[in-house]
Order: structure tokens, then C-alpha cells, then sequence
């Protein structure tokens, strides 16, 4: 049976519930960075590298269903230590990756949290805040929006922003912080007790550098001055990586992204849109394009000013790239499909030509 000190040691990486009862040569770790030649794990008690099975290196292997930051695995004990199973996430934050194959990235699994960082400077971007909940919506974790460099604008400026995203984003929590002041980030401790775990994501330049180290205690992440004209950062964090933190939880940094693509699979009504959905169920007609029909309660919001113009024209633009998403993860299924039944024909034709083998 799990003992308390191997409840306490595992907890300490984010483990929530009792130790599972492994076979001898097999013993339970968390995925705490992802490198090209391998991972590194935490056991709760020390950091090592660790190699994935075989079976994970598959070109055919969905990239959702390898190993990565956040989960917790089985190693079996070797030299190195390679991770044979990965255990049921309770939360997974994915994209599509960029390119034109539909293709999944998993940016972090097992978290309770996602701050999406925004600089009250150039990063200032309320329609990019929309799309991060768009994916955080579908993942199992809430959504926190932390706007930093509170310590560059003046308050008039800052406050009249956060109005601005008040509007964009009106159920979300908030907080706006100098993320190189430990008072000032002090709140978000809330988030980060122990067995809690949270990942940054944000463009670069947000601060997620900044606040990690901040959050530690120590100067651990190199940190980079953004450009003046944009305030665009360069790539200081160059790969994701899970930290303990002083305070008992567990921090995920992350690379700034360039493109927040969605997978198909997000749903826009219920991520930060329920106003919209809400308006749309008064309407007349069940199938409402919110044009012209007669009683329309959407245009009727609009007329009134009940409706933002700018929080409908950015839900019209999500709700059309996920149609497009969703379109192209289906045509992607069925070629898979196709791919399938062909392959399963020809083995069935070679076998009848050559007998099986």
C-alpha cells in the first residue's frame, strides 16, 4: 500500500489522489520538459532523463498521444529510464499545429490553470485574449487573464483597458500586475498551492519569463527587453518546461506563440460567447442567420446597444474559422478512413496473389 510519505513526495509535482499500486520495475513520474533527444522527469524526490518506448516514435502516432509536459507516466526501470505508459490526463491544452497538415500540439496536460498573458503595451490585443479561450475552453482547466507591465503605463491608460477587455472577455477572472514585483504577483499565488498546477501562454514579450522567475525566487529564465516599436519579445523560453514553485504548485512556461490555430474540435458558444448564444435562442426562427430575419433578438441587441459591435463582429469571425477547422478535420478523417480501407484492400489482394506471411 502507498505510503503517506509517498503521497507527500508525489503531491509535491502536482500528484493528486493516492499512489497507484505499480508492478516491481515500474514506479510513477511526471513529464517535466520535452527535448529532441528525449524528456526529462521528476519522481518527486529528484529530476532525470528518461526515453519514450518505442511505440511513441511511430510516424503513424498521433503527436496528442506521446508523452508531454504535465503527464504523469510509468518508467520502467532502466538505463535510461524509459516511459512505457502514459496515465489518463485530467486536463489537456492543445492547438492545431501551425502548417497545412492537420495536425495536434499538445501545449500542456494535467493543469487546473491557464494565464494568458497580455503587456499593457503593444501586446495589447483584446481579439488575441478571445481566441486563447476559444482553446482553453474545451481543456478542463479556467482561464485567468493577467495583464503585466502594469509598471510601463500610466493608470488612466491601464484602466481604460482593462474596460476594453472587460468587454471581450466579461466571465473571466483578471488581474493586472508588474510581474517583476513579488507584492504585485502575490494574487496569483492563489492559483498555485500545493498539488495546483498552471501554464503560461502568452506572445513573447508578455513576461511569462519574467513572472516565472518572480514566482521562484530566483533569476532562473533568461529574460529579453521587447522591441520599442511593437513591443515584440524575442524567444527566451525555447521550450516548455514544468517548475516547482516556492508556494507548493507547479508553473509550466511556455514559447511565446506566433498563431493561435484551432483544432475543429472547439466549441464558440460556450467559450466567453454565452451572451451571444443566450441572445440567439430568442430569436423567431430556430436556424436565425442573424441578418435580416424578423425577430431577430441579436440584431435587436445590436439596434439597442445591448450588443457590443465589436464582440459580434469577433464572435462572426471565430464562429466562421472554426466552421473552416471543423471542415478541414473532417475532410482529414475521411482520408484517414480512405487511406484505411484502401490499405486493408491491397493486403487482402497481396495475400489472395502471394498467401499470407
Amino acid at each position: 500500500m502507498p505510503t503517506t510519505d509517498e503521497i507527500t513526495r508525489l503531491a509535491a509535482i502536482g500528484w493528486r489522489g493516492d499512489v497507484l499500486d505499480l508492478p516491481s520495475g515500474r514506479h510513477l513520474a511526471r513529464v517535466i520538459a520535452q527535448h529532441r533527444n528525449g524528456y526529462r522527469v521528476h519522481d518527486g524526490t529528484r529530476e532525470f532523463a528518461a526515453q519514450p518506448a518505442p511505440r511513441f516514435l511511430r510516424r503513424d502516432v498521433d503527436p496528442a498521444e506521446r508523452p508531454a509536459v504535465g503527464d504523469f507516466v510509468v518508467l520502467a526501470v532502466a538505463t535510461p529510464p524509459a516511459i512505457e505508459e502514459i496515465l489518463p490526463r485530467r486536463s489537456l491544452l492543445e492547438r492545431a499545429a501551425a502548417g497545412e497538415r492537420h495536425r495536434r500540439q499538445v501545449i500542456a496536460a494535467n493543469i487546473d490553470t491557464v494565464f494568458v498573458l497580455m503587456g499593457l503595451d503593444g501586446d495589447f490585443n483584446p481579439r488575441r485574449v478571445e481566441r486563447y479561450l476559444v482553446l482553453i475552453e474545451g481543456s478542463g482547466a479556467r482561464a485567468v487573464v493577467v495583464l503585466t507591465k502594469l509598471d510601463k503605463v500610466e493608470n488612466a491608460a491601464s484602466a481604460a483597458m482593462r474596460e476594453e477587455l472587460r468587454v471581450a472577455a466579461p466571465n473571466v477572472e483578471m488581474h493586472v500586475i508588474n510581474a517583476k514585483d513579488a507584492a504585485s504577483v502575490a494574487p496569483l499565488l492563489e492559483y498555485l498551492q500545493r498539488g495546483d498546477t498552471a501554464v503560461l501562454v502568452g506572445s513573447s514579450g508578455a513576461g511569462k519569463s519574467t513572472l516565472t522567475n518572480t514566482l521562484l525566487g530566483v533569476e532562473r529564465h533568461a529574460t529579453a527587453a521587447v522591441r520599442g516599436h511593437d513591443s515584440r519579445g524575442r524567444h527566451t523560453t525555447t521550450h516548455r518546461a514544468l517548475v516547482q514553485l516556492p508556494s507548493g504548485g507547479c508553473l509550466i512556461d511556455t514559447p511565446g506563440m506566433r498563431e493561435i490555430k484551432f483544432t475543429g474540435d472547439e466549441e464558440l458558444g460556450a467559450a466567453n460567447f454565452s451572451d451571444i448564444e443566450t441572445l440567439a435562442l430568442d430569436c423567431r426562427f430556430g436556424d436565425c442567420g442573424h441578418g435580416n430575419e424578423p425577430g431577430c433578438a441579436v440584431r435587436a441587441a445590436l439596434e439597442s446597444g445591448d450588443l457590443n459591435p465589436a464582440r459580434w463582429q469577433a464572435w462572426l469571425k471565430l464562429r466562421d474559422e472554426l466552421a473552416a477547422a471543423g471542415d478541414a478535420l473532417e475532410a482529414q478523417l475521411k482520408r484517414k478512413g480512405a487511406a484505411r480501407v484502401a490499405n486493408k484492400a491491397l493486403g487482402k489482394r497481396l495475400a489472395e496473389k502471394y498467401g499470407r506471411r
